[in-house]
């Protein structure tokens, strides 16, 4: 499987590598709005719903067998620490996108997880190359302290725009906001500008 590099994007931002007041570790802490859920791969469903032309329905297993791209990635959490060279394995969101068939007058996206967890982004950032519902991390299964069976990635924003334990994705027609940009967190979120709070 090929490997896509991707950790040129801070490039597009005009910003460093390591994003300002950000820490490289070597580690990958955990952090996580509540304990971790439950799952069952024999009755875990991940769907795709709203504005769009077919919602779509997915078991663990059909899941898997949707294309996948493996990428290297950076990691921005915005509690201050960031991970470098992340190899992520996982669908792409427009693979998704592509299938469900996005209405035109779609404009966000909620993303929404087996922990109740829900976050937010425009359609537009998340047709990015870079995004991704990853199931792997480092060639083996996502762990479940990450986000595992599935969670989504975005590097080009702080972390808690990619929903860990990701199960489903709504097409919106107007924004609406997740769990953490409800309590002030920055809605946009880009590292390089320091978009932490709102």
């Amino acid at each position: 499987m090929s490997l896509t590099d991707v950790t040129d994007l801070h490039e597009e931002f005009d910003g460093d590598r390591l994003p300002p007041g950000q820490r490289e570790t070597s580690k990958f802490p955990v952090l996580s709005k509540g304990g971790t859920p439950d799952w069952d791969p024999e009755t875990w469903e991940f769907t795709v719903s709203g504005a769009v032309d077919d919602e779509l329905a997915f078991s663990w297993e059909a899941f898997r067998d949707l294309p996948t791209e493996t990428q290297r990635q950076d990691f921005h959490c915005v509690t201050g620490w960031s991970k470098f060279d992340c190899e992520f394995t996982g669908v792409p969101f427009a693979t998704l996108a592509e299938r469900a068939g996005v209405d035109d007058e779609a404009v966000h996206v909620m993303f929404s997880a087996l922990d109740g967890y829900t976050t937010d982004l425009t359609l537009e950032e998340c047709m990015r190359e870079e995004v991704l519902f990853v199931y792997e991390y480092g060639g083996e299964p996502l762990a479940r302290e990450h986000g595992g069976p599935l969670r989504v990635v975005t590097p080009h924003k702080y972390a808690y725009k990619g929903a860990k334990w990701v199960d489903s994705v709504e097409f919106l027609t107007d924004p609406e906001r997740g769990y953490w940009e409800k309590r002030g967190y920055s809605d946009t979120a880009n590292p390089w500008r320091e978009q932490r709070y709102s």
